[in-house]
């Protein structure tokens, strides 16, 4: 997955912000990130800090967005790809899902980290969260079964379960290995 501090001195200050947040917030853990740090990062003012985004509830759920779109741009892509390569539908997700966890920056999916910080306490993350679990599932269905029966919904629950397992720090070939013999079986329902 692109990383999105990419020539972010360039940005309008509400990009940069929520840049810098991105940034923090998927390395640090958003309670762990304060706004003054979000701030020093981004390079702006308090007064344009909160011009941008009034409250960190706000810049929250902002970065959610921009994490689901970046996110799910670069799973498409990368599935397409692996496909387009000639790679199963198994062998494709396998190849995306391992290329990810691979990355020195992997902290774990975004959308369940924030479901665990935050989901308690903010029912709205928890729908955001559901929104970026099913359109991710819809992407499943449309470049892996097509026609046939949707898969999806337990593809899915098999990567979050790869992702918890990876981010744990299990060694990833045997991430790997139970991933692809679950979503192998997943497949050919």
């Amino acid at each position: 997955m692109p990383s999105a501090k990419s020539s972010s001195d360039a940005l309008p200050p509400r990009e940069r912000i929520l840049v810098a947040a991105h940034a923090l917030f998927y390395q640090e853990g958003i309670r762990a990130t304060g706004v003054d740090r979000i701030i020093e990062q981004a390079c702006v003012s308090k007064v344009t800090f909160y011009r941008q985004y009034p409250s960190k509830d706000e810049l929250i759920r902002a970065y959610l967005e921009y994490r689901h779109g970046m996110w799910m741009s670069w799973f498409e892509t990368s599935l397409r790809h692996a496909l387009g390569q000639g790679e199963s539908a198994a062998q494709a997700l396998s190849t995306t899902l391992r290329g990810w966890f691979s990355r020195a920056d992997f902290r774990g999916c975004a959308f369940l980290n924030a479901a665990a910080e935050l989901g308690s306490s903010d029912p709205e993350i928890l729908k955001v969260v559901r929104q970026h679990k099913q359109e991710m599932a819809s992407v499943l269905d449309s470049l892996l079964t097509g026609d046939a029966t949707p898969v999806g919904p337990a593809l899915s629950l098999v990567i979050d379960g790869a992702i918890v397992h990876a981010q744990m720090g299990q060694p990833l070939d045997d991430v790997m290995d139970a991933f692809n013999a679950t979503a192998a079986a997943v497949l050919q329902q």
